[in-house]
């Protein structure tokens, strides 16, 4: 897994908070904690990746403007 071109979600902060990172490898979207990346790795199918990631938009954008 060290040679995929991990790149950092653009939803992660930049001061070395709760950051993920993101990967292609062809039929499968990998995505792995940034402080961890010896540790557990999830994968998605691409279809499963697009409707995660559409719903933790959703839900951020909720919260946004849930606050008062």
């Amino acid at each position: 897994m060290e040679n995929m071109n991990w790149r950092k979600s653009s939803y992660s902060g930049s001061n070395s908070g709760n950051c993920v990172e993101v990967a292609d490898q062809g039929n499968r979207v990998m995505v792995r904690d940034t402080k961890d990346r010896a540790d557990v790795t999830l994968r998605f199918s691409p279809a499963a990746w697009l409707r995660f990631a559409e719903q933790v938009k959703r839900s951020l954008a909720s919260d946004l403007n849930q606050r008062p």
